[in-house]
């Protein structure tokens, strides 16, 4: 089944007690029992939930995932992740993530004892230095919020199973249209399904997918324990929002190219974050292991102060200004002062990430009117 009838239809079916098409909302929060001990597969929905169930089929089948878990958020998400994990153990990640990420690492899960080592995985010898006896887990994003950069994830993966770790990727800002981790040796793709996969700026999720029985069973007890689930009114709304997924990220990638090589081009931008220019230095491996190049694009002008960013945001028209990415609409953001606030400055300079640095999620709209919003907007 290809990609844009698994959208449709993977894990789907129509609703047995009325024939509807649509998933139904089972708006309920437990289920009459027919006996003690005696169900139909649903006792409390905490613990499963048949809207849900049926989107957790539905995106992991678009993932290649045998087994797949929604959560409340795509942090709640990454933090079932660490959970599985006990004090002593170490994670090697990449040094360029979403800030939201770094402290949930650094700030609470480090304080119960668990290292954390942050290394730019596109030299392979990095990785390979950071890996020790104790490493556990290997977390990849790729491409990275906001630089752009691209993880060769095949490579990396091998390197984590050598050394008996398992291997994590964060598959935000490609979604499953254009990439799939667990294809390329990974053992977990996480999604915030906020953004590209939800797509409307409605609703808040996160999802995990693997081929391995064992970490879904760890995923499915931490779930339950913890309680971070989506409510059957936001899975609904997510597998609508699913069945223009390949529509939606076709005119992302369409956009995303025009709008890069237009600030390519512009007297007043510097440089250009995005992997489908040639020079990329990793544009060989985007090529390889995703089949588009997105709709985020990052850029420094050429008077590179936080002064000047602050003007151009206050200029923008068409894009809004706002935290998230991967809606129907255009945002731009501030990385500095949004995203990647709770990274120490020091360290996103050390990483590129100027004060001045700006990001946008492309929307669908005409790409000549976001154009003529950037022009406004940079003169």
């Amino acid at each position: 089944m290809k990609f844009g009838t698994k959208v449709l239809h993977a894990g789907i079916t129509p609703d047995p007690s009325t024939g509807a098409i649509m998933t139904p909302i089972f708006q309920t929060s437990t289920y009459v029992q027919d006996g003690a001990g005696r169900h139909k597969g649903y006792e409390y929905a905490r613990t499963k939930n048949p809207t849900r169930s049926v989107l957790e089929k539905n995106i992991a089948a678009l993932e290649n995932a045998t087994f797949g878990r929604c959560f409340a958020s795509g942090m709640s998400a990454t933090e079932t992740i660490i959970k599985t994990l006990r004090p002593g153990d170490e994670v090697v990640s990449t040094d360029d993530l979403y800030g939201g990420s770094f402290r949930l690492f650094t700030k609470i899960f480090q304080e119960f004892g668990i290292k954390f080592t942050f290394v730019d995985m596109r030299d392979l010898q990095k990785v390979q230095n950071a890996m020790t006896d104790k490493t556990r887990l290997v977390w990849i994003e790729t491409p990275t919020n906001p630089m752009l950069n691209i993880i060769d994830i095949e490579r990396v993966s091998e390197i984590g199973h050598s050394h008996g770790a398992k291997v994590a990727v964060d598959n935000t800002f490609s979604s499953p249209y254009l990439q799939n981790p667990l294809d390329r040796g990974a053992d977990i793709v996480m999604h915030s399904v906020t953004k590209y996969i939800s797509g409307h700026s409605d609703v808040i999720m996160g999802f995990l997918g693997t081929n391995d029985p064992e970490i879904d069973e760890k995923f499915g007890f931490i779930q339950n324990s913890s309680g971070a689930v989506p409510g059957p009114q936001d899975c609904f709304l997510v597998l609508r929002g699913i069945k223009t997924l390949h529509l939606r990220m076709q005119r992302h990638c369409e956009n995303g190219e025009k709008v890069a090589h237009y600030l390519r081009s512009h007297p007043n931008v510097a440089k250009v974050f995005w992997p489908g220019f040639e020079d990329h230095p990793n544009h060989e491996i985007a090529k390889r292991q995703m089949r588009g190049f997105g709709g985020m694009i990052s850029f420094i002008q050429k008077e590179d102060t936080m002064e000047k960013a602050k003007e151009t945001l206050s200029k923008f028209r068409l894009f809004s200004l706002a935290e998230s990415l991967g809606g129907v609409e255009s945002l731009v953001g501030h990385p500095a002062t949004m995203t990647h606030a709770s990274i120490p400055r020091e360290k996103r300079l050390a990483g590129g990430l100027t004060d001045s640095m700006i990001r946008l999620s492309v929307g669908i709209e005409d790409v000549e009117d976001l154009i003529d919003d950037l022009e406004h907007a940079l003169k």
